[in-house]
C-alpha cells in the first residue's frame, strides 16, 4: 500500500528528511584572471512537485520546525557524496549554517565524517557561511572557525550587504573569501555608486587578505566591469545555471576570453547602449525623452545608422527655458540643433588616443562623445568620467602587477598582452630570455649583486627593445619574456646577445674577469669553474590560429627554452618546427 502524500509542510519536511528525496545542483565560480573555473558551489532544491522546492521554502519551514540543523547536515552529506561521484574539479563551496556548526558540528566533527566516508579532502573545502539568523556568540564563532582552519577546510562569508550584520562577520571571523550580495552587482555597469562601494570592499579586503567573489553576474556588461576592477572570482547566469551535472571547462564559461581581454582598455570598454534619435523626428519628441529621462546627458542623432551630430541636455533645455522656445522650435528639425563637432571614436580607439581628443578640444565641451563600430555605424555614448575611471583602473593595474624590481610588467600583464595579441590574430614572436650561470654569480658575489645584474639586463632589453614597438615582461628573477614582431626581430635579439656579452664582464671583480669567470659550488655541492653570465633567448614565432591559449604558448616555450640551454654561451634558439 502506496504512503499518503504529505499534506502540510511539516509533513513534506519530515518526508523529505526520511527519504533524503533533495537535488543537489552545482554552479561553477570562475577565475577571471587566469582563465579556469576554481570552484562549485553546492545549492539544494526539494522535490520538484512539492511546496518546499524552493530553498527559501525549504529552509524556512525546517527552522520553523526546529529541524535547521538535522536538515543542514542532511543537505551537507548530500552535496558531499554528489561531489564526489561525479568527479568535479576544483573547490568544493559548501554552504553551512553558524547554527550548525555551533551546535553539532563544531563538537562532533560531522563535515570531517563525512569527506573521509566520500574520499574528499578538507582541503577541497571551502565552508560558506549562510546567515539565517544573527550570531550571538562571536567568541565560541570565531573558536569554531579556527577549528576548521586547523582541519584543513578555507572559509567564506556568503553575501556581503545583506542580512544581519555583514561587515562585523568579516571583521571578527576574518574569512577567507567573502562574497558580494547580487544586489550590488545587478546593474553596476551604469551604477557609479555600486562602482563606488565594490571599490571601497575591494580596498578592505586587500588590508584583510581576503579574497572577493561577486555572484549574481547575469550580464556581459556586468562582467566586463568587474573584470575590469579587478574581482577575481566570479559566479552568475552568465557563465553557467545551477546544474547536476555542471560544466567542466572554462571555454564555454568565459567566451572569447583574449577577445575581452583585447577590448579591455579600449572605447568598446566604456560604451554606454543609449538609443540614438533619428535626425528626421521633430523637436518635441527630443524634449519628452529629456524629461522623462533626467540622467540622459547627450544623445547622438543618426542618419541610416550614422552619426551626424549630438545633441546636450543643458544647451537644448536652455532653448525652451525661452517663454518663446516652443513657438520659435517646436516645428524644427533635430538636426538643426545638432553639434556636427562631435568626438566620434571606433570602439578599437585606446583610451589614452581617446583622453588626448577629449582633453585638447577647446572649450572643454566634449564630455560625452559617440562611439561607432568599424563600419561607422552607431554603437553607443561613451563620457568623460568613465574614461577617467578606465584609465585609472587600467593604470592602478600596470603598477599593482609590475615587478617590484625592474618595474616591468609582471605574469598577469604578460598574460594579458599574449591574450591580446592572440586576439588581433596576427603573427608574433614570443621569446623566453633566461641567463646562465646566474646561480653561481648570486652564490658567489650575493643577491644585491644579483639584482644589479638583472637590472642591467631589463635596461639593456627596454633599450633596444621599446622603441621598436616590442613588449617586455619579467616574469620573475632573471626570466624574461618578449613579445615581438616585425621583419627583422632576429637581428634585434641578436643586438641584445652581444651587447650583453660585451657588458658582461664588468659584473666581475678584476681577479675573475681576468679568469673569465668564477668557482663556486654547482647544484651538487661541487666546487667547479663557472664562466661569465650569458644569455639564452628561446623564439617561438606564432602564427594566427597555431596556438588557443596564452597557457598553450607558454608550455612549448618552457620546453623550447630547456633545449636552448644545452648551447653554452649567450645564444638564440628560434623553433623552426611548422604545427
Amino acid at each position: 500500500m502506496l504512503a499518503p502524500m504529505p499534506q502540510s509542510d511539516a509533513q513534506w519536511l519530515d518526508h523529505i528528511i526520511t527519504t533524503e528525496d533533495l537535488t543537489v545542483l552545482f554552479q561553477p565560480i570562475v577565475d577571471g584572471n587566469h582563465p579556469r573555473i576554481f570552484g562549485y558551489e553546492a545549492l539544494i532544491r526539494g522535490p520538484s512537485d512539492c511546496p518546499l522546492h524552493s530553498p527559501l521554502m525549504l529552509f524556512g519551514t525546517a527552522e520553523h520546525e526546529g529541524r535547521l540543523v538535522e536538515l543542514d547536515l542532511l543537505c551537507r552529506r548530500l552535496a558531499i557524496q554528489r561531489f564526489v561521484e561525479r568527479d568535479l574539479p576544483a573547490y568544493l563551496f559548501l554552504n553551512v549554517m553558524p547554527a550548525t556548526i555551533l551546535e553539532r558540528d563544531f563538537r562532533e566533527g560531522a563535515t570531517i565524517a563525512f569527506l573521509k566516508h566520500a574520499g574528499l579532502s578538507p582541503k577541497r573545502v571551502v565552508i560558506e557561511l549562510t546567515e539565517h539568523a544573527p550570531i550571538r556568540d562571536y567568541a565560541l564563532m570565531r573558536r569554531a572557525v579556527a577549528h576548521y582552519r586547523d582541519m584543513g577546510f578555507r572559509v567564506a562569508l556568503d553575501d556581503l550587504g545583506a542580512g544581519y550584520a555583514g561587515l562585523r562577520h568579516w571583521a571578527e571571523l576574518r574569512p577567507d573569501f567573502v562574497k558580494i550580495d547580487r544586489h550590488f552587482i545587478e546593474g553596476i555597469d551604469q551604477d557609479s555608486l555600486k562602482q563606488q562601494f565594490l571599490r571601497s570592499i575591494i580596498d578592505i579586503s586587500r588590508n584583510l587578505d581576503c579574497q572577493l567573489i561577486a555572484e549574481g553576474i547575469e550580464t556581459r556588461e556586468e562582467y566586463h566591469t568587474l573584470w575590469g576592477m579587478q574581482v577575481t572570482y566570479l559566479q552568475g547566469y552568465h557563465f553557467a545555471r545551477p546544474s547536476e551535472e555542471p560544466p567542466r571547462g572554462i571555454q564555454h564559461l568565459m567566451p572569447t576570453p583574449e577577445r575581452q581581454l583585447a577590448t579591455s582598455h579600449t572605447a568598446a570598454s566604456i560604451c554606454r547602449p543609449v538609443a540614438a534619435i533619428d535626425a528626421r523626428v521633430r523637436l518635441p519628441t527630443l524634449l519628452e525623452r529629456f524629461k522623462c529621462d533626467p540622467g540622459l546627458r547627450c544623445v547622438a542623432l543618426v542618419s541610416q545608422g550614422l552619426p551626424i551630430g549630438v545633441i546636450r541636455r543643458n544647451d537644448f533645455l536652455t532653448l525652451f527655458a525661452n517663454p518663446f522656445g516652443h513657438s520659435l522650435y517646436a516645428k524644427s528639425p533635430v538636426d538643426e540643433l545638432a553639434d556636427k563637432q562631435m568626438i566620434v571614436a571606433r570602439e578599437d580607439t585606446s583610451l589614452e588616443l581617446l583622453s588626448q581628443w577629449v582633453t585638447e578640444t577647446e572649450g572643454g565641451r566634449h564630455e560625452d562623445f559617440v562611439i561607432v563600430d568599424d563600419s561607422g555605424h552607431y554603437l553607443g555614448m561613451g563620457n568623460i568620467i568613465d574614461l577617467l575611471r578606465a584609465i585609472t583602473a587600467h593604470r592602478v593595474r600596470l603598477a599593482r602587477h609590475a615587478n617590484p624590481l625592474t618595474g616591468l610588467p609582471g605574469n598577469a600583464l604578460i598574460n594579458d598582452e599574449l591574450a591580446t595579441r592572440l586576439a588581433e590574430g596576427k603573427p608574433f614572436v614570443a621569446a623566453y630570455c633566461d641567463l646562465d650561470q646566474f646561480k653561481a654569480y648570486n652564490d658567489g658575489y650575493g643577491y644585491a649583486h644579483g639584482d644589479e645584474v638583472i637590472i642591467a639586463l631589463a635596461h639593456l632589453l627596454q633599450t633596444t627593445l621599446l622603441d621598436e614597438g616590442h613588449f617586455i615582461g619579467h616574469i620573475g628573477g632573471d626570466d624574461f619574456m618578449l613579445l615581438l614582431s616585425g621583419i627583422d626581430w632576429q637581428a634585434q635579439c641578436q643586438r641584445v646577445l652581444d651587447r650583453f656579452a660585451a657588458m658582461a664582464p664588468d659584473f666581475y671583480r678584476p681577479a675573475d674577469r681576468a679568469a673569465g669567470g668564477l668557482v663556486s659550488e654547482d647544484r651538487q655541492g661541487q666546487r667547479r669553474f663557472f664562466p661569465f653570465i650569458s644569455l639564452t633567448i628561446a623564439a617561438l614565432p606564432v602564427a594566427p590560429g597555431r596556438f588557443e591559449s596564452a597557457m598553450a604558448i607558454a608550455d612549448q616555450l618552457s620546453e623550447l627554452k630547456c633545449q636552448a640551454k644545452r648551447t653554452p654561451g649567450n645564444h638564440l634558439l628560434v623553433e623552426r618546427r611548422h604545427p
